[in-house]
């Protein structure tokens, strides 16, 4: 299928940001979700460095109460600056003024949040009549197992919407947006790539179409914004993306069609606790200057269970 849309670079990403971390009670009392520490850097400064690997340099962020940390995160900190370059501690300060030359950050405060729908169409703005990358701050994707280049090259061969999906175990698949999925031509020669015919939103397990779920990263066409505008709240009560979407996949002409990415990379689910400490010891474990001690540490802990 020809791609009949204008071919525009994309170069803009939303990360949502606006949710309460209720998960991490009591650690969230005062401190953002986003900010807590996955090694040593906090999981959203993950997030941004894996939208500017992708060449999406312009970012907006999709804040609420109690997120001011944030923006503080990705911006200058003079006074610790000059206090690590007196001392003459360089590898700190480099690490420090990292995420402030990351990208071109921009910040919407959603005043009442109602859903992921609701937060992505606040970005309307900020967007304009551009394609653009939605990327979720639970789902961390291992740095060397990139998704977003091959979902912006299936845009670029397809037109429309691209979501990175991701095979999980059917009992699972209830905690997810579940895609309905149909193969390609064969003669394509594009494994791993999908057309959806369908979504459903954290379906019941008799009703979910496949075990394929939606993993946090969306590239959406600016049609989804006027779709959004018509999307009638559903589950939770909240305006929900998935909703959206499906309305896309009906479409043949602008807005359409929908594809999926089938990812079968590394990806650490820090929206729970389990998969937040799963996370750190991995990334930890990797580390140059960690991992060997950490990991004969951990093996010795393991051994004492």
């Amino acid at each position: 299928m020809p791609k009949t849309e204008k071919n525009t670079q994309i170069r803009k990403a939303v990360i949502p940001a606006a949710g309460m971390g209720t998960r991490f009670l009591p650690a969230t009392k005062a401190m953002p979700k986003e900010m807590l520490p996955v090694v040593d850097k906090p999981a959203i400064q993950y997030v941004v460095e894996e939208a500017t690997a992708a060449g999406l340099n312009e970012i907006v962020m999709i804040t609420g109460r109690n997120k001011r940390a944030l923006e503080d995160h990705f911006d200058r900190a003079g006074e610790l600056e000059n206090l690590l370059e007196e001392k003459g501690n360089f590898a700190l300060l480099e690490s420090v003024r990292e995420s402030t030359e990351l990208a071109h950050m921009h910040y919407v405060r959603q005043a009442h949040p109602r859903g992921l729908g609701d937060a992505v169409l606040t970005a309307e703005t900020f967007v304009g009549d551009e394609p653009f990358v939605v990327l979720l701050g639970d789902d961390l994707v291992d740095e060397r197992d990139q998704i977003l280049p091959t979902m912006i090259k299936v845009h670029e061969q397809f037109g429309g919407c691209v979501l990175a999906l991701i095979e999980v175990a059917h009992e699972d698949i209830s905690h997810y947006g579940a895609a309905a999925i149909a193969p390609l031509d064969p003669s394509l020669d594009l494994g791993g790539v999908v057309r959806i015919t369908g979504l459903v939103e954290k379906p019941a397990l008799e009703d979910a179409p496949s075990d394929y779920a939606v993993l946090g990263r969306y590239l959406l066409t600016p049609e989804i914004f006027q779709v959004l505008r018509e999307t009638k709240p559903g589950r939770g009560n909240e305006v929900q993306l998935t909703d959206a979407i499906q309305e896309l996949t009906e479409r043949t002409d602008k807005g359409g069609p929908v594809h999926g990415v089938i990812f079968k990379g590394r990806r650490y689910d820090t929206g729970d606790k389990l998969g937040y400490l799963q996370a750190t010891v991995r990334l930890a474990a990797e580390r140059e200057d960690l991992g060997p001690k950490f990991s004969e540490w951990l093996r010795e802990f393991v051994k004492g269970l």
